[in-house]
């Protein structure tokens, strides 16, 4: 396992957080945070944030201004950032359209990209088995079919086609193993897993998966920390990396915050936003002093500063399992 805290001393980290405006931060979104910023601080490292807003239909108005807020009340700080600036700036993704039209060009030349005009619908009734989760195995009908962006929009009936990354051939060319910080050894063959995936729903290549890819290598991060549920979808962002000639960060996923359902928390498990807490009084110190102790690094009730964190950081002691919010004073491990 490749531990971030016994990573080199003389490599300064560069890590990152990574909001999303599609919803208020919540206490699962800080308890992530909190990992990936001690983790960095702790080694003396580097902090950008990153505001991560190409999910057009969900952002919300409001939602980037107020999760810097919310953020920095908790005792965050980052060293470069959209209301901070630096050498990589925007660090905004919607303002950074340019940057990922010239990866796509890249790879559309390359002809590991195409356009596909598929719908989801389309995708699932040509699945082999029955099929669970979000993520579509594709089968690549799209692979050949257009000579040009231009062509598919003409057979799309109005959508916007969307690029697929076009998997390379060859025996064992699409397995990729990993040695998570957290989660171990993975190994995923992405050619069983997903087929030929989606980069982006955008003509410009502004898409999650090749959009992270390049803000990353482009913002010199060296270690990604972020929840579990994305550990699956690594394999295929280390192809995009492999094929755009980019350097492939550590990784560390960490298990989520979840309802006493089991899944992520939502509005259905009740109201865990920050702001909220801000809002009715809650000190800081108690919503860092509750996430710090579900990571073993203080006691259950003790108040804590994220600054008083830093020389506590370890992987070692957060659990394997979720951790399980029944209320503001009462944390649970999920059981399976």
């Amino acid at each position: 396992m490749d531990s971030l805290e016994n990573s080199s001393g003389d490599e300064r980290a560069t890590g990152r957080l990574a909001p999303s405006p599609t919803g208020a931060l919540h206490l699962g979104n800080a308890r992530t945070f909190m990992v990936a910023w001690l983790s960095a601080r702790s080694r003396g490292g580097k902090v950008i944030l990153r505001m991560e807003d190409l999910d057009h239909p969900k952002v919300k108005p409001f939602a980037a201004e107020q999760a810097l807020d919310d953020l920095r009340w908790l005792g965050f700080d980052w060293d470069e950032g959209p209301d901070v600036g630096g050498p990589s700036a925007p660090y905004v993704q919607s303002q950074r359209r340019a940057i990922y039209r010239r990866h796509l060009e890249k790879l559309v030349a390359a002809g590991k990209a195409y356009p596909c005009v598929c719908t989801r619908a389309e995708v699932e009734r040509c699945q082999s088995a029955p099929h669970e989760g979000e993520t579509l195995r594709y089968d690549g009908r799209c692979r050949d079919r257009f000579a040009s962006y231009d062509e598919a929009i003409d057979a799309a009936n109005g959508r916007a086609p969307a690029w697929r990354f076009r998997l390379p051939d060859g025996p064992d060319a699409t397995v990729v193993s990993l040695d998570d910080a957290f989660a171990g050894h993975f190994e995923q063959d992405v050619a069983a897993h997903s087929g030929d995936f989606p980069l982006a729903r955008d003509a410009d290549g502004a898409g999650y998966a090749l959009a992270v890819v390049a803000d990353d290598a482009a913002m010199g991060v060296t270690e990604v920390v972020r929840g579990d549920d994305l550990l699956p979808a690594t394999p295929a962002q280390t192809l995009v990396q492999r094929a755009l000639g980019l350097p492939t960060p550590r990784y560390c996923h960490v298990p989520l915050v979840v309802g006493p359902d089991g899944r992520r928390l939502a509005k259905r498990h009740g109201d865990t936003r920050i702001a909220t807490f801000r809002a009715e009084g809650v000190p800081p110190e108690k919503i860092i002093g509750i996430l710090a102790a579900s990571c073993g690094w203080c006691e259950a009730g003790q108040m804590a500063a994220l600054g008083d964190l830093v020389g506590r950081f370890t992987l070692a002691t957060i659990p394997r399992s979720p951790v399980v919010f029944s209320s503001l004073d009462s944390f649970s491990l999920l059981t399976r």
